[in-house]
């Protein structure tokens, strides 16, 4: 019996011919991520336990995006002791403010994960660089603080669920919409501590944004990691960012898996998370017509060019409704750069936008867009849970660009084939 991507680089970081489903294993890290969110915890354990440099300053990356820029002067005061820090454990790679921009766009278009490697981050949609054909996954301040230090884990090999996506896919369906119907499937605990791999001739035909998005968004099903096979469109993206050597690793053909999904995409419908959970999912259809108040566009799950443009589509020379906030903040300086130089930028605030700049604030109910008690959001984030993006009292929708363009338009969650 062969071994899934997953098994294949989890043996290799252990130094491994083979390992098993269930077996505890010490890993290699490959690349550790933190953001200004978590490090300062991890950076007091680090204290009591007596670390004095991280394991391999090559392979750290800290990157300031929740709380940035400042919302007020506490945030200011831990970005201050998080930059000191940096400095104390010879972290170099400290991404800045207006550098950098929401880690998990970033990470990947600055060459830093590759496939085949073990990444760890403080965040648990570090499960996006999946989309390389990498095991990653998130983890709690102490086990980074842990891996900051050592530069190693430990690791409960995960069994693997296949899912097939397979079918014509319809116009203006994306990658978001694919993964809220698996979640709408399997629920929010139908992958715990579990690999969701990825494939089928829908995600061969897929660009790398909508890849991302995927593997992002598999932790909302409960996935240790998420992760889809390297292909040629994975090496072109990877030729014009990625600088270091890597492995391509993909699963054998008799591989086993717990389980396999067959999604056929002929027909779907836009899909909506509605709330306060990804996997209260259902067709645009059964829920249109509902009013917002917000639409925000977005955060590391669809804040990229692709999904920036695809939304500039529907807003080009038309309006937002009245009764409407549409805030649109690219996910990195290079798409906020990108969208500028394409004009994107400019149909954004025509079309009686905000167009922020990077930042995870609105996402998490930081900053930069947060809702009031009675207020509805659609959103192209990543997560709808009570209080995520604000008030407890308030509500959030999730779904596509395309789907948040046309509901900022009309006032109403609108069914963007209909605009």
């Amino acid at each position: 019996m062969g071994n899934t991507v997953t098994e294949k680089i989890l043996a290799k970081a252990a130094g491994k011919k083979n390992v098993e489903v269930g077996e505890i294993i010490e890993a290699e890290i490959d690349l550790v991520m933190g953001t200004d969110v978590m490090m300062p915890l991890s950076f007091e354990i680090m204290e009591e336990i007596g670390a004095k440099r991280v394991f391999d300053r090559e392979k750290v990356v800290v990157v300031l995006d929740h709380f940035a820029p400042a919302p007020n002067i506490k945030s200011a005061g831990q970005a201050r002791d998080i930059r000191e820090n940096c400095k104390k454990f010879g972290i170099d790679h400290m991404i800045e403010v207006g550098r950098g921009g929401v880690c998990h766009t970033i990470i990947p278009d600055m060459g830093f994960a590759a496939p085949g490697e073990v990444i760890v981050g403080s965040d648990s949609h570090t499960t996006t660089y999946g989309a390389l054909g990498a095991f990653s996954t998130g983890l709690g301040s102490t086990d980074i603080a842990v891996a900051l230090t050592l530069g190693k884990l430990w690791f409960r090999v995960p069994p693997t669920i296949k899912v097939n996506f397979t079918g014509e896919l319809p116009e203006l369906i994306m990658g978001k919409d694919l993964i809220l119907r698996l979640l709408g499937q399997i629920g929010a605990d139908g992958a715990r501590y579990k690999t969701l791999e990825f494939s089928g001739e829908i995600i061969s035909r897929l660009e790398m944004d909508d890849r991302f998005t995927i593997c992002n968004m598999g932790v909302e099903g409960g996935a240790k990691n998420a992760i889809i096979e390297p292909d040629d469109k994975t090496l072109g993206y990877l030729e014009r960012v990625c600088k270091k050597p890597y492995d391509i690793i993909r699963s054998d053909a008799d591989a086993a898996y717990e389980n396999i999904i067959e999604i056929d995409c002929t027909g779907m419908e836009p899909q909506v998370a509605c709330p306060h959970s990804p996997d209260n999912v259902s067709p645009v259809s059964e829920v249109k017509g509902i009013k917002v108040n917000q639409v925000y566009i977005g955060s590391c799950t669809n804040g990229r060019i692709s999904d920036l443009r695809t939304a500039a589509r529907f807003l080009k020379g038309r309006t937002v409704h009245p009764d409407v906030r549409l805030i649109v903040t690219p996910a990195s300086q290079e798409v906020y750069l990108q969208a500028v130089r394409e004009g994107l930028a400019e149909i954004f605030v025509e079309a009686g936008a905000a167009f922020n700049t990077p930042s995870c604030g609105a996402c998490f109910g930081g900053h930069f867009g947060v809702i009031a008690g009675g207020e509805v959001c659609l959103s192209t984030t990543n997560r709808n849970f009570r209080g995520r993006m604000g008030s407890n009292e308030g509500m959030v929708y999730l779904a596509s660009p395309a789907v948040a363009a046309a509901t900022a338009l009309s006032g109403r969650i609108s069914d963007p084939r209909e605009v």
